[in-house]
């Protein structure tokens, strides 16, 4: 089975093409946003504000980075657990967001938004975070600094591996 090269500035375009078990080397920014983050997601949108970067078309990688060694663009970064963000999702993605990063299954409300919104979820290798930086060339805090490690960042991908997890027509691995 081959890779499909994706740029992220393409995914909400390409989402409906892609199928639950491609393989995907994924390139471009990403957005890293766990639990707090989008807890405040949902602050901000109560109060009529704006999210910290343009959700439209964006993709949201769920990943808290460890602290960067020197001379390294970002420490360890792999995923986490996917469904603690269930309760969040569909609403980003009804606002336009078109791709998310994680590891693990997803709830019906979540693959039904997916669905609604030709969106994809995709997973990457947990327990590899140490791999999987090695595909990160840039990270830039951009919102909410106080949350440390859980802050939001804009990451720029190299050719970052996952699998299509669950796709815009429904289908999923789990």
């Amino acid at each position: 089975m081959s890779e499909i090269k994706l740029l992220t500035s393409e995914l909400k375009e390409k989402a409906s093409t892609l199928h639950a078990g491609d393989r995907v080397l994924l390139s471009g920014v990403v957005y890293t946003a766990r639990d707090a983050a989008h807890k405040r997601f949902f602050e901000l949108l109560s109060k009529g504000e704006d999210l910290p970067f343009d959700i439209d078309g964006a993709c949201i990688y769920y990943c808290g980075p460890t602290p960067t060694p020197e001379g390294l663009p970002i420490g360890s970064a792999g995923p986490t657990t996917s469904s603690r963000m269930d309760p969040y999702a569909p609403k980003l993605l009804d606002l336009g967001l078109s791709g998310m990063i994680g590891k693990g299954a997803r709830n019906e409300a979540v693959n039904d938004a997916l669905k609604r919104n030709k969106a994809v979820y995709f997973a990457a290798i947990g327990g590899a975070g140490a791999l999987c930086s090695k595909c990160i060339t840039s990270c830039e805090v951009i919102a909410f600094s106080d949350l440390g490690c859980e802050s939001v960042k804009r990451l720029v991908l190299e050719d970052f591996p996952v699998v299509v997890a669950t796709d815009s027509f429904g289908d999923t691995l789990y």
